[in-house]
């Protein structure tokens, strides 16, 4: 019987120099596509998050969570330090030595994600006193089964990150995502009103992004952020993301109180939305494209209308 050829990763594709397949290539499409992949762009404010206002029914606590995007600080610079280094070390190791070390790694990363429990509960709560919601509406919907899966990101130097991406643009398939980005390399970018924003690099703090279960539980007042990865000619970049997910039986929908004849329903109930999410991920598709898991929403002046009564409602920073 004939042998397969064996697979290779991408960073052993680019040690062994054997040029970019062209599967990798990304063509211009038009639109926010028609800057070059590695043009230069703005850089998006993402703020700072106090964690001591997110379970405050203040205005305080209200504004601080006015965004889809947040730096926080909750685990000591010595842990965050721990985790760059395992990553690093685990990435420069062949592929054969990789399997060996993976039940370390995996301990390693079980503690790290344990310490993000609490601050994950915080903002399910926080984001429903936001919403004058009672605080364990979010948490209930979620589920006492939920998971938090993490994992390693590690994108080599590319020759051409003109036309190569590291991640194509999509929305989280989570509720939340807590990513620890690069200390020293840029990549991540945000699209907001059709233009492509780069994340600042802000030492000892983890991102947290709002992801498409929770723009469907708040019927769209919490927006999943599209967002991509580049490549860097120089050097490698690495991050490290945890996704929290719900468990595959638990339905997830927009909640009563959030619903009325101000602002319809504008997500149907989903089930196992992570397979969901992958199917309409292969295919491009974010949340707000995916016709499959939004109601009817026939016009623009509704859309608006909607809009116009959500700004209302929640404080947004200018």
């Amino acid at each position: 019987m004939e042998e397969k050829p064996k697979f290779k990763t991408v960073q052993e594709v680019v040690a062994a120099n054997e040029g970019l397949p062209e599967r990798y290539l990304q063509p211009l499409t038009g639109g926010h596509e028609e800057q070059p992949l590695n043009g230069p762009v703005p850089e998006m404010d993402i703020p700072s998050i106090d964690l001591s206002l997110l379970l405050s029914s203040s205005e305080e606590g209200r504004q601080e969570l006015s965004d889809e995007s947040w730096n926080y600080r909750s685990v000591s610079r010595r842990d965050l330090d721990k985790i760059y280094k395992l990553t690093k070390q685990f990435f420069a190791l062949p592929t054969e030595e990789k399997q060996k070390y993976a039940g370390d790694i995996g301990k390693t990363l079980h503690e790290y994600t344990m310490k993000q429990h609490a601050v994950i509960e915080q903002f399910f709560k926080g984001m429903a006193r936001s919403l004058d919601l009672e605080d364990n509406v979010f948490l209930e919907m979620h589920g006492d089964n939920a998971r938090m899966d993490t994992r390693f990101n590690m994108y080599p130097p590319c020759p051409r990150p003109d036309m190569v991406i590291g991640a194509k643009p999509h929305g989280d398939g989570s509720a939340f995502t807590l990513l620890l980005p690069d200390k020293d390399v840029e990549g991540l970018q945000f699209l907001k009103d059709g233009k492509w924003y780069k994340a600042p690099i802000v030492p000892d703090t983890i991102l947290i992004n709002v992801g498409d279960l929770m723009e469907i539980m708040s019927n769209g007042i919490y927006k999943s952020p599209v967002h991509r990865v580049l490549t860097n000619r120089e050097k490698e970049r690495i991050s490290v993301a945890t996704f929290c997910v719900p468990s595959p039986d638990k339905e997830i929908q927009p909640v009563e109180g959030l619903v009325s004849d101000a602002r319809p329903r504008l997500y149907k109930t989903v089930k196992k939305y992570v397979e969901l999410y992958f199917d309409s991920y292969q295919q491009g598709l974010t949340l707000q494209e995916n016709s499959g898991i939004l109601t009817d929403i026939p016009t623009e002046n509704e859309i608006l209308g909607i809009s116009r009564g959500i700004s209302e409602d929640i404080p947004r920073k200018p």
